[in-house]
C-alpha cells in the first residue's frame, strides 16, 4: 500500500465529508419524526469518520493490485453518490431522492466490497462497517419519508 494512494483517497472522502459541514441537518431534520432506531446525534460524525478512513484505506491498498479498475471505479462511483446525498436530503429537503440516491449507493458500495473481497479478503472486510451504518442509514431515510408525508419539499 502507499502513502500517496491513501492520502489521495481519504482527500476525495474528506470532499465528501465536507457536505456534511456545509449541509447541517439543522431546525428542518430536528423537527421530523424519526425512528426508534434512529443513532444518536454524536454517532453520525464518527460513524462516518471511521467509514472513511477505512475505505480509503481498503481502496489504497486495493489500487496496487492487478486487475483493480472495476473495483475503484465502483468506489469513484461509491464517493460521488455518498457526496451528493447529504445537499439532496438536508440541503433541498428531498427526501425521496435522498431514499433513491441511498438506495443505489447502497447497492453500489454491496458491489465494492465483492469486488474488493474478490481482490484482497482484507480490504474486502474492512467495508463491512460501511454496509452495515448504509443499512442503518437507509432505514432511517424510508422511515423518515414514510413517516414525514409532505415534509420532503424544497424549502422556499
Amino acid at each position: 500500500m502507499s502513502l500517496n494512494l491513501f492520502l489521495i483517497f481519504l482527500l476525495a472522502s474528506a470532499a465528501a465529508a465536507a457536505t456534511g459541514v456545509i449541509f447541517r441537518p439543522g431546525p428542518w431534520y430536528a423537527a421530523l419524526k424519526k425512528p426508534g432506531f434512529t443513532p444518536p446525534n454524536w454517532a453520525f460524525p464518527v460513524a462516518w469518520s471511521v467509514i472513511y478512513l477505512l475505505s480509503a484505506f481498503a481502496a489504497a491498498r486495493i489500487a496496487v493490485l492487478p486487475g483493480a479498475g472495476l473495483a475503484l471505479a465502483l468506489w469513484s462511483a461509491q464517493i460521488a453518490l455518498n457526496t451528493l446525498w447529504t445537499p439532496v436530503f438536508f440541503g433541498a429537503h428531498r427526501i425521496a431522492l435522498g431514499m433513491a440516491i441511498i438506495g443505489a449507493l447502497l447497492v453500489t458500495v454491496a458491489g465494492m466490497t465483492l469486488a474488493f473481497w474478490a481482490l484482497d479478503w482484507r480490504s474486502g472486510l474492512l467495508l463491512l462497517p460501511y454496509l452495515v451504518w448504509l443499512g442503518i442509514a437507509a432505514g432511517l431515510n424510508w422511515r423518515i419519508w414514510r413517516d414525514n408525508p409532505g415534509a420532503g419539499a424544497a424549502p422556499r
